[in-house]
């Protein structure tokens, strides 16, 4: 069986590594991919030293069931990159992409110790053509044929919510910050669009850099993300999936206080004190929010880290299970809390945005509405006034299940000849259990999507677990063909 996979970022590190655990013959696979910096995706490439992995190790395995695979590979490297606060090693993004390039080319290595032909191709695929054998066709005309053909083509590009692009001193896509910050000098007066964990890179990444002048976030509502707490086990007996399968068969669907009441089943006594800091996201002052949860690092209360392992490992799941008025309320009314709380950033970097917030170098500005390009730089409206900024960086993450750029002939040339269709929330429909794409309620064993490109699932960007969970049961569902 021949396997084409069209693109080599997280995913495609997830789905060859459980490929070489669980292929049991021979085969060949090729991997299309023109960025030198394949394996590591838009996230993980080369940058400063600044731009961390923003959660701990066990969180980051790219191999599915075994949480401590990531660890076991930093343990020599984990020293020089410990956050005392939280207790675990948070090393740059670069190395987390130096961690993917290697499980991807051992996968690689031991499928060929199996028998398997394998090869990287340094060139897009802008099409398919879907048959017995599916035609990928690439940018210079070439034609593969493949038995399967997956799209592991990572997330779209942030989007421009004020039209800015093109104004001078406006940086639209602010990764590499080596490349975007390099040009910015300290002194100049810096507004960030957006305040979560883009926004937090940016502005650690200035400090690092030794900026001096005003740095402003800007935002509607000006949530910061959470702070991270020391990790600590746990095990989710009340709020599981095979319960939430049962709710849903029970009542039709799954609602809203179907998940409260489980949840609250599970927290016991700290349902409370989460209660009490879902209500505190939107209403308390960001910097104070901020101050009272670097002082409970170490607290014994579990709701936090409940709720963080839930919206990750089950949210996916209990998402495609709740009824569409439920969908709407979590989208429109919560989506920022879940965002802050579920991910939240490391000690270290939120000890640095105290820091800057108590200097009052660095200010959350709630209530904008308009940032406008002038001749001298850039006026922002906010409901408080108007404010200027010599640079404004964009940090509004990509929407989820968004069509990269570089993929936008590929998808558009599947839906032209009818092997895709888009989810009403979002990316291509696929089948949940296996990524086979879904045409009008039928699924196609030849065509998978793995990544944020598959359609239906949560509102946020999905986790690296998650990426890797979907990816082995893509493995299962091609290896059992």
């Amino acid at each position: 069986m021949e396997i084409g996979i069209i693109g080599a970022g997280a995913s495609t590190v997830g789905l060859l590594d459980a490929l070489a655990r669980l292929a049991t013959g021979p085969g060949a696979v090729t991997v299309f991919e023109p960025s030198p910096h394949r394996w590591r995706g838009r996230a993980f490439g080369p940058d400063l030293e600044s731009v961390l992995v923003n959660v701990p190790p066990m969180i980051m395995s790219a191999r599915h069931g075994d949480p401590a695979h990531y660890g076991r590979w930093l343990a020599d490297r984990g020293a020089s990159h410990l956050d005392r606060r939280l207790g675990h090693p948070i090393a740059p993004r670069g190395v987390y992409g130096d961690y993917l390039e290697q499980t991807a080319e051992s996968a690689l290595g031991r499928l060929r110790e199996l028998g398997w032909r394998t090869d990287v191709v340094d060139e897009r695929v802008v099409g398919i053509l879907p048959a017995d054998r599916s035609a990928l066709i690439t940018g210079t005309g070439r034609r593969h044929l493949v038995d399967v053909a997956v799209l592991a083509v990572g997330s779209g590009g942030p989007q421009d919510h004020y039209g800015l692009g093109g104004s001078p001193g406006y940086v639209r896509d602010p990764y590499p910050l080596a490349s975007t910050l390099a040009g910015i000098a300290p002194e100049r007066d810096v507004a960030v669009v957006g305040s979560g964990l883009t926004a937090v890179d940016i502005v650690v990444s200035l400090a690092a850099r030794g900026h001096t002048g005003r740095i402003s976030l800007l935002s509607r509502g000006g949530v910061l993300p959470a702070v991270w707490q020391r990790p600590a086990k746990v095990t989710l007996d009340e709020l599981t999936a095979d319960r939430l399968t049962a709710l849903a068969r029970e009542h039709g669907e799954l609602t809203l206080d179907h998940l409260r009441s489980l949840l609250g089943a599970e927290l016991g006594n700290d349902m409370d004190e989460l209660a009490e800091e879902v209500r505190a996201t939107s209403s308390e002052d960001p910097v104070e929010r901020l101050r009272r949860q670097l002082s409970l690092i170490d607290s014994p209360g579990m709701g936090r880290r409940v709720l963080q392992q839930a919206v990750h490992t089950l949210g996916p799941y209990a998402w495609r299970l709740l009824r569409e008025a439920d969908r709407d309320v979590l989208r429109e009314q919560h989506s920022r809390t879940i965002a802050s709380l579920s991910s939240p950033m490391v000690p270290g970097n939120a000890a640095t945005m105290l820091e800057l917030l108590d200097a009052r170098q660095l200010a959350v500005i709630r209530g904008v509405r308009k940032i406008e390009a002038g001749n001298d730089g850039f006026r922002i409206c906010t409901d408080d006034g108007v404010r200027g900024a010599d640079v404004v960086i964009n940090a509004v993450n990509p929407p989820p299940h968004s069509i990269p750029e570089s993929a936008g002939a590929l998808v558009t040339s599947m839906l032209a000849a009818g092997a895709a269709e888009f989810h009403p929330d979002g990316g291509l429909n696929v089948e949940p259990a296996t990524g086979r794409l879904m045409v009008s309620g039928r699924s196609d064993p030849r065509l998978y999507v793995v990544g944020d490109l598959a359609g239906g699932g949560l509102f946020i960007t999905t986790s690296i677990p998650g990426l890797a969970g979907r990816a082995e049961a893509t493995a299962r569902a091609i290896l059992a063909l």
